[in-house]
């Protein structure tokens, strides 16, 4: 008991540093909670919104909410909206969160730049990830397919969780970046991005396009997951900017064969026409009178 009071007596000015500590720990503790709080009013407003806008009526202020909201109004009564139709704006709403989704897990660009999105380590990623299976498995076969009340609610509900973990998720990876990587990592991924702009470049020639694809590949490895879809994708783009090689065609498979039928003659394969010969002149011709001799007449 001694030591302790020796101890206090000797080290009381300790106090003051531990007070100090404690207290920028809990205000620390405080900004995170306070934070964590407001994302989560922001989440909750959002999903609020979007299923007023999916319902046609006005989003019903959340509690605590920052944001202000219109009161609600009553609507007038109108005729129901179709099954079918309902079913088609849905479809729409889906397939366009997909493929906003899809331009970040298939273009190798936007994976390095936003690596937050393809990674399921990621709270609000994974949290996506869910609602996105979800909504996929309530989706119907078709836009004719016949769903209660309850059925097409729920699918309603699930379309707009998956539009709003989409948007905070987004948020949240463009926000972050390549933050989460240490220094070493990030010149990877820099180096990687200067790699792929010579993969896809046309004026490279194609060994140096692909040995930059080899080299993406070697950076990218260890650091970001690329997805089969992504890399077939990336490895498509290469190709097309590479030059197609020539196809053979049946003339160029086989020289033409010579013919064996002769060329018919012309005027300078002719033989040039012999000159008419000169006339030779006539033997002497005896005279029936003995002893005379009749010579003919020579040409000029």
């Amino acid at each position: 008991m001694e030591q302790i009071f020796d101890f206090l007596r000797d080290y009381w000015w300790l106090i003051f540093p531990v007070f100090g500590l404690a207290s920028a720990i809990g205000g620390a503790w405080e900004r995170a909670a306070r934070r964590r709080h407001k994302r989560r009013l922001e989440v909750l407003h959002a999903k609020a919104e979007l299923k007023a806008a999916a319902r046609g009526t006005a989003p019903i202020p959340v509690a605590g909410s920052t944001t202000g909201a219109q009161p609600v109004t009553a609507s007038p009564k109108t005729s129901p909206v179709p099954t079918g139709t309902q079913l088609e704006r849905l479809f729409a709403a889906h397939d366009a969160v997909t493929a906003r989704w899809l331009e970040y897990e298939l273009d190798v660009a936007k994976i390095i730049a936003f690596p937050a999105m393809s990674d399921g380590r990621q709270p609000l990623t994974a949290a996506f990830l869910k609602a996105k299976r979800i909504a996929d498995g309530l989706r119907p076969a078709s836009s004719k397919a016949r769903l209660s009340k309850e059925q097409l609610a729920e699918y309603r509900n699930a379309v707009a969780d998956y539009e709003v973990a989409f948007d905070v998720a987004e948020r949240d990876a463009r926000r972050l970046k390549d933050s989460s990587f240490t220094d070493v990592e990030r010149k990877r991924l820099d180096t990687a991005k200067q790699l792929l702009t010579v993969a896809i470049d046309q004026a490279a020639t194609p060994a140096e396009r692909q040995l930059a694809y080899r080299r993406v590949r070697e950076e990218l490895d260890g650091l970001i997951s690329l997805s089969d879809e992504a890399i077939e994708v990336l490895e498509t783009k290469v190709a097309l900017e590479l030059p197609a090689a020539p196809t053979p065609t049946a003339t160029d498979a086989a020289p033409p064969r010579a013919s064996t039928t002769p060329p018919p003659a012309t005027d300078a394969a002719r033989p040039a026409a012999r000159p008419d010969p000169w006339p030779v002149p006539a033997r002497p011709q005896p005279d029936p009178a003995p002893g005379r001799v009749i010579r003919p007449k020579s040409h000029p």
